[in-house]
């Protein structure tokens, strides 16, 4: 049999009917045709199709566009209004299905909605700046010779230096750093205060304006201080306060602007900005290493390109800057690169990131999950729609006679489910502001990200959200009513067919499950990880340690009055509470045979180890484990610090002594300048998150008066009333701040709140969707039972008995979950298995219960539904239901 010649895609050519001017499109239709058959043969079937949609496309301009003649106008607009007069009728003739599919629609929806305005939100950070299409940020990627490199949001002041003259193409930047804090003391009143350190161009480059105070020199001149309107208030109870005077410690500070508040949507946030020549008076002549190449942790710089911007350019003068003083560096390599300013918000992972994020992958998967569910309703719509095919097709039979077009017929079913996803949106707006309220109580940090507010953009937004699904969902159901047969409008519509034996409204019911199953199965195997990660076993206890934090006040003082509080065992003091995330680490050397004594410095193998400031209590307290040697014994005097403590890992990144522990002991390596002697070999235990691999680690003794945190190791049964003593003990000590306190294990949870929110978000999602998901199915359930009626009733009278017809009527039913259920898990697995959990070096293995749990409640409960309906059909008095016959 000769195959049939390859055509151009019936749509396409529809179109081009539909708005082409009737005297071009004879001419028209004709050459398109023609170039199709040559790119047939030239480029094959598949390629002339497309070529020829394009074709199509490209030809829709002014001059071919067949003008609107008012009586055509006058006609299309009253089949509008009878389109939309039958579909109200409809949906109040049809009550059951209308609620199912308005609230399915709703429900899901109501998710798109707050997905909507994440996403608006996200979008809009630092929309307020002038140029902020001109505005980027230089990151840093930093690399150890050995190690994988690091990216990094901040740069070197010595790049600040090098942009002056070494690269070309720059209209202007700026320098700030973060870390300003303090007392703030206004006559007999002191306040806590926190700042950013800015250099003069500030205001030129970012648009944050002052209401007093002259922005081209409020930054210029050291200890120069501009405060926000809120902070002015705070501080003094008014804004009128150029010239007044703030004191931090022995220092005065002169106000020399007032800026507004900071936009909510802002990726750099401060209450007051201090001059960065500030800090190069205050610490930046005192720190040798200030404004080295390689001291890349403190700074950020933003630059704003002139109208006509070269990045490329500006990146290759980034690359011989970098080349030039990468020549400085041992083992080392800094290299630069520009990141614009609207991609903060959405961009990618960066350590030392400032302000709110989140990555467009996190966005892909909330969209992604939105999407989902409202497919999921979609699906129920076409399910429920051609499951009355017979009752519709009657409709649309006795239109076509009188003359209605498929196109007429098209419209109808298009303008019916529009109208149901209007009626929707009004419900779903009403879940919306539920879900928002809910959405940022999930989390304490969730409202310094978003504001979820509602701007003529996400209403727009909203409004297309609603047009979308509506003709999402009922394109398959008008499609398939607009090409009935007005001669065979009894024939069923079940019979249509996607694949060979299989049908439409089966392979809707099985893929709406599977993905209700697999948001199920996600929800299980998620919380359970999570609570994996909270229990795992990190090396060292953690288990009635309450953290608290100092704000760089004397240790010794507060840890005496602390340690004479009946319920606080001991006390220990550390720089960083480890294993939530935070990392602090400096580049060990080790040379073997090595002597302590002398200065000069170590060239043998080195390696980046991560590193806690310790004292003498703090490894009993968290039971660390002495595989060899002894704890610190003295605090060691200033700048005489001699001994190290460091954990198996960094015996085997540095090969020291065989990697023995015993032989270990009394070997010694460089850090930070030092020559320290190994006293003590720990287990190795984890500094980092489920994350991260184990890691070399570090334990030196402070030489330092300043302490990070005291760690309290709390033995009390009355924890509440050992928490109001320490409270009071801490506002005795400083009456300024607040206590910062927190027990250990809280603050692993809180280390895990992303992956904590994640779960709680899915199995929110996981509820709705098995919702929507049972609303279809019992909708389906009632229609089935409602046409076989008679069919039950034959078989009752012919002696079937009630348990024999409800197998036979949920036996299809069941049929298609168990599909579901084979389809859902393996894909939940691999889900987890290939991506989620890839990340994660530790996890616990993925459990059969989590997997199935889910699963058997899902069927259980549409047992129950599909029971409960063929039960009370099977118990029908057959000649009640014959009667009519």
């Amino acid at each position: 049999m000769k195959k049939p010649d390859p055509q151009p895609p019936k749509w396409a050519t529809s179109f081009l009917r539909w708005y082409c001017r009737p005297r071009l499109l004879e001419d028209l239709e004709g050459d398109l045709y023609e170039y199709f058959l040559r790119n047939v043969r030239e480029k094959g079937p598949g390629r002339a199709r497309f070529v020829y949609m394009l074709d199509v496309i490209k030809f829709l301009r002014p001059y071919t566009i067949r003008k609107i003649e008012l009586l055509t106008f006058i006609t299309h607009f009253m089949m509008i209004g009878s389109y939309f007069k039958t579909s109200r009728r409809n949906l109040v003739r049809n009550k059951l299905f209308s609620f199912i599919n308005i609230v399915g629609l709703a429900v899901s929806m109501s998710v798109g909605l707050l997905v909507i305005a994440i996403v608006n939100d996200l979008r809009s950070y630092d929309d307020f700046h002038e140029k902020k299409d001109r505005i980027y940020r230089v990151i840093t990627r930093h690399q150890d010779d050995g190690q994988p490199p690091m990216d990094l949001a901040s740069s070197s002041v010595r790049v600040a230096q090098r942009l002056g003259g070494d690269v070309p193409g720059i209209e202007d930047f700026t320098i700030i750093r973060n870390g300003f804090s303090g007392d703030a003391k206004v006559g007999q009143n002191t306040f806590p205060l926190e700042g950013t350190y800015a250099d003069q161009s500030f205001f030129k480059v970012l648009t944050f304006p002052l209401i007093a105070g002259n922005p081209a020199t409020a930054l210029k001149e050291p200890y120069s201080l501009v405060l926000t309107e809120k902070t002015a208030l705070k501080l003094f109870g008014n804004t009128h306060v150029l010239g007044q005077t703030v004191r931090f410690d022995t220092l005065d500070y002169q106000v020399t602007g007032v800026a507004k508040d900071v936009p909510h949507l802002s990726h750099i946030r401060f209450d007051a900005l201090i001059s960065f020549a500030t800090a190069y008076a205050t610490f930046g002549k005192k720190d040798e290493g200030f404004d080295n190449w390689d001291n890349v942790w403190s700074n950020y710089i933003y630059v704003t390109l002139p109208k006509s911007g070269n990045t490329a350019g500006i990146q290759r003068a980034f690359n011989q800057v970098s080349k030039e003083e990468n020549k400085a560096l041992y083992r080392k390599k800094v290299t630069l690169s520009l990141q614009p300013l609207k991609d903060i918000a959405l961009g990618g992972k960066l350590s030392n990131n400032t302000g709110p994020r989140m990555t467009p992958l996190m966005l892909w998967i909330l969209g992604g999950l939105a999407f989902v569910i409202i497919l999921s309703a979609c699906f129920n719509y076409t399910n429920l729609s051609v499951a009355r095919s017979l009752r519709r097709s009657r409709e649309v039979g006795v239109r076509k006679i009188i003359g209605a077009r498929g196109s007429h017929v098209l419209g109808q079913f298009m303008a019916e489910s529009v109208m149901i996803a209007f009626l929707a949106l009004l419900f779903s707006f009403g879940l919306y502001l539920f879900l928002r309220r809910e959405f940022l109580a999930l989390d304490p940090h969730i409202p310094e990200i978003f504001t979820l507010g509602l701007s003529v953009r996400s209403v727009l937004c909203f409004v297309a959200l609603a047009a979308f699904t509506g003709l999402a969902a009922g394109f398959l159901p008008a499609v398939f009513f607009s090409k009935i047969n007005a001669l065979s409008v009894m024939k069923d519509a079940s019979g249509i067919k996607i694949f060979k034996h299989i049908g439409l409204r089966r392979v809707l019911i099985v893929a709406q499950y599977a993905l209700s199953l697999i948001f199920i199965a996600t929800t299980l195997v998620g919380y359970s990880q999570y609570k994996g990660f909270l229990n795992f076993d990190l090396g060292f206890n953690t288990e009635n340690i309450l953290n608290i934090k100092l704000r760089g006040k004397d240790a010794a003082a507060l840890k005496k009055e602390l340690a004479e509080i009946p319920g606080v065992k001991q006390v220990s003091q550390s720089s960083m509470v480890t294993s939530l995330g935070s990392i602090y680490g400096f580049t060990m050397k080790y040379q073997p045979g090595a002597a302590s004594p002398g200065n000069a410095p170590m060239a043998g193998d080195s390696a980046l180890v991560w590193m806690n400031m310790v004292d003498e209590n703090y490894l009993p307290i968290h039971q660390h484990q002495l595989l060899a040697g002894k704890n610190f014994t003295l605090r060691p005097e200033k700048g005489k610090e001699s001994e190290i403590i460091v954990n198996q890992q960094v015996l085997k990144r540095l090969n020291i002594a065989g990697r023995d522990p015993q032989k270990a002991l009394g070997q010694v390596v460089e850090v930070d300048g030092q020559k320290l002697a190994i006293v003590g070999v720990l287990k190795d235990f984890h500094y980092g998150t489920m994350e991260n691999k184990i890691e070399p680690v570090m334990f030196r003794y402070s030489k330092s008066e300043t302490w990070g945190y005291l760690n309290l190791q709390i033995a009390s049964k009355d924890v509440e009333s050992t928490m109001v003593k320490i409270e009071s003990a801490w506002k005795r000590f400083d009456p300024v701040h607040p206590l910062k306190a927190n027990f250990y294990d809280q603050q692993i949870e809180e280390a895990y709140s992303e992956f904590s929110m994640m779960v709680k978000t899915i199995g929110f999602l996981a509820f709705l969707a098995i919702c929507i998901a049972s609303l279809g199915l019992f909708g389906m359930v009632v229609f089935t039972t409602e046409t076989k009626l008679k069919e039950i009733s034959i078989r009752k009278v012919l002696g079937a008995s009630e348990p024999g017809l409800i197998y036979l009527l949920c036996r299809g039913f069941i049929t298609l979950l168990a599909i579901a259920a084979l389809i859902a898990l393996p894909a939940t697995y691999l889900l987890f298995d290939k991506v989620i959990l890839a990340r994660f070096a530790y996890h616990q293995p993925i459990g059969v219960a989590e997997l199935l749990g889910g699963t058997l409640a899902v069927m259980l409960l549409a047992l129950v539904m599909i029971g409960s309906q063929t039960a009370k059909a099977a118990r029908s008095n057959p000649a009640r239901v014959l009667k009519s016959d």
